[in-house]
């Protein structure tokens, strides 16, 4: 079973990393083609550009990896498989036009490029489909690996019939092995007892071993293994440590140790560490500078129009529940720290001034906020933080409502974005912020910038 799955690995990590090759041939053909159709000609010598394909396959080849579209454990995964194919073949476009963008030498038609990696992106979608189909009608055709699954009860049958329904790997289970205090719910297939495993051979058929057991009987395994050892049988386990809790590629090593993890987040990746922050210094670097004399006269008419500090501080809650000092342009009259620190704002809330009811439905309040995105206490998009009060409210009253921290609070997020924002209903909140966390990618980061832009920046929760 492992070695066929890793065979086929195998294969499709070689196809994928020649795709660029082929890519950059059938992209030729295409826009020659397409030029020819206009009467114009295409001068361009391949000879010279080798050095740039190799440099494009050998950042195809990482950013595959990386998006685990060489994973043959992903083609099962998604339908198509083309969001992670879509997001390997922008990052590989950016990284090669910064590369031929200062790279004096390089004389390289845009045209070409575009419909080289469009080639790309069409040949790596096609590669997966292809790949789908070949490992299913082979496995069709396979004989089926045979199992010894070690447990008895309901847990065990439950595995042994997902096992046996694996349209990529075929499996039958021969036989059952029945631990101590164990119910015996498997029915019309061999039972053995972890004694009587001595009593088997290779005549019995048996090619692997699966150990279906719940949290609770780990500590049986090194017994069980002891028995197995007598068979000669490759041994796996299937981990399943409860609902809400998925292992998957989270077993690492420190030093002696091997560690589960179990609670991974976007925050422990390159992505959201690296990329997440670049994109985050510059936009919100690019923001202040294109706005710079929008926030001059909106600092001149609040100093105009009310008496105050133009800027509004705040403490608010961030990454990991440390509080930070928010700043936003002040749009209520100055009162006491402590009643804007535990009291929402209403639809017809007397302390606002009347420039401040425009700037909050504008979200032109918000505008400083980029300062702290600078400073590193916030993202551009990500969950959107909460006062100290509220925070120790909600976690008595909201389930899971502490995950959102995982991730750096954000100036827009995937709730404001679906309309709940404001005096809307924090369970909903907390619902699209778990989305969040757990389907973070930079697109998704970028999707909800633009539909904020498009239409959150006038909201009418924001009062």
């Amino acid at each position: 079973m492992l070695l066929r799955l890793k065979l086929y690995q195998l294969l499709l990590k070689v196809t994928a990393y020649l795709l660029p090759l082929a890519g950059f041939h059938l992209g030729l053909r295409m826009w020659s083609f397409s030029w020819s159709l206009i009467g114009r000609p295409t001068d361009f010598v391949v000879h010279g550009h080798f050095g740039m394909l190799l440099f494009g396959c050998f950042v195809w080849a990482l950013l595959a990896e990386h998006y685990k579209v060489t994973s043959v454990e992903e083609l099962f995964r998604e339908r198509t498989g083309a969001r992670a194919v879509c997001a390997a073949c922008m990052a590989t476009s950016v990284i090669l036009l910064a590369i031929l963008y200062f790279s004096r030498k390089a004389d390289f038609p845009r045209g070409l490029f575009v419909s080289s990696m469009l080639a790309l992106l069409l040949l790596a979608v096609f590669l997966r489909a292809a790949f789908r189909v070949l490992y299913r009608s082979r496995s069709d055709l396979a004989r089926p690996t045979q199992l010894l699954v070690v447990g008895t009860d309901q847990f065990a049958r439950d595995a042994s019939v997902r096992l046996q329904r694996l349209s990529f790997s075929p499996c039958r289970v021969a036989a059952f092995v029945h631990l101590p205090g164990q119910e015996i719910a498997v029915e019309n297939c061999r039972v053995y007892e972890l004694e009587e495993l001595g009593t088997l051979s290779a005549n019995d058929g048996i090619e692997e071993a699966v150990i279906a057991i719940q949290p609770e009987q780990f500590s049986l395994i090194p017994g069980i293994i002891r028995g197995l050892d007598k068979l000669c049988l490759p041994a796996r386990a299937i981990v399943d440590l409860g609902e809400g809790i998925v292992v998957r590629e989270r077993l690492f090593q420190l030093g002696r140790m091997q560690m589960l993890d179990l609670t991974t987040t976007p925050a422990d990746s390159l992505d959201y560490a690296l990329l997440k922050r670049a994109f985050d210094f510059c936009f919100s670097a690019g923001v202040l500078v294109l706005s710079s004399p929008l926030l001059l006269l909106i600092a001149l008419l609040i100093r105009i129009t009310s008496p105050g500090p133009v800027l509004f501080t705040q403490n608010r809650i961030g990454l990991s529940g440390r509080p930070f000092a928010m700043y936003k342009f002040r749009t209520m009259n100055v009162g006491a720290a402590s009643e804007s620190d535990t009291r929402w704002t209403t639809e017809k809330d007397p302390r606002r001034t009347r420039l401040g009811s425009f700037l909050r439905r504008t979200s032109l309040d918000e505008l400083p906020q980029f300062l702290n995105v600078l400073r590193g206490d916030m993202s551009v998009v990500g969950p959107r933080p909460e006062r100290p009060h509220f925070v120790q409210k909600f976690l008595q009253e909201v389930g899971r409502y502490n995950n959102r921290h995982c991730l750096k609070v954000g100036i827009t997020g995937w709730a404001q974005v679906n309309g709940w924002r404001g005096d809307t209903s924090i369970e909903k909140r907390v619902e699209y912020d778990l989305y969040y966390l757990q389907n973070w990618t930079f697109g998704l980061d970028l999707r909800i910038i633009g539909m904020t832009i498009l239409s959150g920046l006038i909201n009418r929760n924001a009062y």
